[in-house]
């Protein structure tokens, strides 16, 4: 029996816990590595190269979505599971186009996680019962009303994405010029990029932004 190599990538500590104690139990599961941020998570994948990523959505320094991006752009063979709190239609487009190989619920996800790997294992693609049922939904609307299937790619690029990140997480140009290695001139550039597409021309409202796509968590102060 071949062994399914699984990385998890979550900021709270309770849950990759939680989660290598779930995987434990499987004889066929080992859990190679945790990472606790979506720069973690996309340096960890090149160097374990897992068969399977249990990815969170909402993390510090990259979110799940751009980590999963990167990911699936590094050609690293690797199938991603997200296992997110968030079930909304527009995460898990975004995840499936992204390249996810499907997309569970936090709250049932203890039902579902042991299948989904193995199913994503072999190549197939899970989700759970309810966002399964969503997309067939939507999928046969489209169909039957001769209805496009609409994208829902983001309108900022990759980088412009992880500078909006960063500047709603608090950092300064000279602190994202180092986490991206680039120059502050450039992190300017696309500071200023991401204000024109967005129309929105302050921190505050770049940080209301994020928390609301999900690319941020909510904290006390912000919420």
């Amino acid at each position: 029996m071949n062994t399914i190599k699984v990385m998890l990538a979550d900021d709270h500590t309770v849950v990759r816990q939680g989660l290598r104690s779930l995987l434990a139990a499987e004889s066929d599961i080992e859990v190679v590595g945790e990472a606790e941020n979506g720069r973690q998570a996309v340096q960890m994948a090149k160097n374990l190269t897992p068969d399977i990523v249990i990815m969170d959505i909402a993390m510090p320094q990259l979110n799940g979505l751009e980590a999963t991006r990167q990911i699936i752009k590094e050609a690293i063979p690797t199938k991603i599971l997200v296992l997110s709190s968030y079930s909304d239609d527009e995460y898990v487009h975004q995840l499936t186009e992204a390249g996810a190989a499907g997309y569970l619920i936090k709250q049932t996800a203890a039902n579902d996680l042991i299948k989904a790997i193995r199913e994503a294992y072999k190549g197939n693609a899970f989700f759970s019962p309810s966002i399964s049922k969503r997309l067939l939904d939507y999928y046969r609307e489209a169909y039957l009303k001769g209805k496009p299937i609409r994208k829902h790619s983001e309108q900022l690029t990759s980088r412009e994405l992880e500078v909006l990140q960063l500047v709603a997480e608090g950092k300064v140009n000279k602190q994202i010029a180092a986490d991206l290695c680039i120059s502050i001139k450039t992190v300017e550039k696309h500071r200023q990029q991401v204000m024109n597409k967005l129309n929105i021309h302050d921190v505050a409202g770049l940080t209301r932004y994020a928390i609301s796509r999900g690319i941020i968590e909510s904290t006390p102060q912000l919420a």
